[in-house]
């Protein structure tokens, strides 16, 4: 017995070894590439909320810029619309004002000119591509929500494109208020409250080839939460900073979201350098992408020349009080509200009503 169990022990152990010799492939260990993990640098609650406060340092801005518009009203049937870059001119001051103007590049003609005194906006589109349609002054209040002028695109839309997009003009969405924020972070208030929290994100490395095993990297972040508190001892986010880790510590994105907690802008800062001929505005950040994702736009401003930004200096009131000096129709979004309400049937959520935005 004991040798028949010998020999069937044999005969099972070369019946295997057989099996992965004839598969070949079989193998318990695979190598298979995983972003790289980046090394990251600590920090306290203090130190992020320290760096905010060091950007708020800046309280007012005036400065030539390179902007580049990109157009996400088609973004839900896979379509978007990026505009070739304009030149700018923004002047910035706390606690909200805010003057831009849009440029054609070398002729220098202006585009549009917009203002927001951090309560009211004004904006004159002054050119729209030749139809004339959109050349307006428009009035409104930066708090109200005009959502109900606005008309929702549909797919059968996309069976005229061309009219479609002649109908959307490029700055139709634009505010002058959605950047001051952006420029003009606000300091943290004690009044807040603070938590800190740590995330990683698989990311791509633009310095690496394309086709590199090392373009995909995990990315370590400090995520600085910013609640306010309601009367009723609850906290409604109010902003979230995330400051990357690698490298250093650094603010590189800002979330400002609304009262249903939903993101109004998101903020990406771009390279950091000095601003200003002073030696006190330094690892500040030369390029700012802001998104909209209500509006369903995205605007990148990048400085043309830091070294010629002028900072810390007092402009009039009068100065982010745009007037209608080219006599163009004016459109008062206020008003207009008013009258979709009016006219709103109670059952009805969203009315028909004519896109003027």
């Amino acid at each position: 017995m004991k040798l028949l169990r010998i020999i069937s022990l044999s005969v099972v152990l070369i019946t295997t070894a057989g099996i992965f010799a004839s598969t070949g492939c079989i193998t318990v260990k695979q190598e298979n590439s995983t972003p790289r993990l980046l090394k990251t640098e600590n920090a306290t609650q203090s130190d992020l909320m320290k760096e905010v406060n060091r950007f708020a340092k800046v309280n007012s801005l005036r400065a030539k810029m390179y902007l580049k518009f990109e157009d996400n009203s088609f973004a839900e049937f896979g379509s978007k619309e990026v505009y070739r870059s304009a030149d700018g001119e923004v002047v910035v001051q706390r606690p909200a004002n805010i003057l831009l103007k849009v440029q054609v590049p070398v002729i220098k003609t202006d585009v549009a000119q917009m203002t927001s005194d951090g309560t009211t906006f004004r904006v004159a589109i002054l050119q729209d591509g030749g139809s004339g349609k959109y050349k307006k002054f428009v009035k409104g209040t930066n708090s109200a929500d005009y959502s109900l002028l606005k008309k929702d695109l549909k797919s059968t839309d996309l069976e005229n494109g061309k009219a479609i997009k002649e109908g959307v003009n490029a700055f139709a969405n634009l505010r002058p208020q959605h950047f001051t924020d952006a420029m003009l972070v606000r300091p943290t208030d004690p009044a807040d409250v603070y938590t800190e929290s740590t995330i990683f994100q698989v990311e791509e490395d633009a310095n690496q080839p394309k086709k590199s095993p090392l373009r995909n990297v995990m990315r370590g972040y400090y995520l600085l939460d910013e609640y306010a508190k309601a009367d009723d001892g609850s906290l409604k986010i109010q902003r979230r900073f995330w400051f990357d880790r690698v490298g250093g510590v650094r603010l590189a994105r800002q979330q400002i979201f609304d009262a249903k907690g939903e993101i109004e802008s998101d903020i990406v800062y771009g390279k950091e350098g000095k601003l200003s001929a002073s030696s006190e505005y330094v690892n500040l950040p030369l390029e700012i992408q802001v998104t909209r994702p209500k509006e369903k736009y995205s605007m990148k401003l990048s400085y043309q020349t830091p070294e010629n930004v002028a900072i810390g200096e007092t402009y009039k009131d009068s100065a982010f009080i745009l007037k209608n000096s080219w006599n163009l129709e004016e459109v008062d979004l206020d008003q207009l509200l008013r009258e979709a309400k009016a006219q709103q049937p109670i059952s009805e959520t969203k009315p028909n009503a004519t896109r003027i935005q």
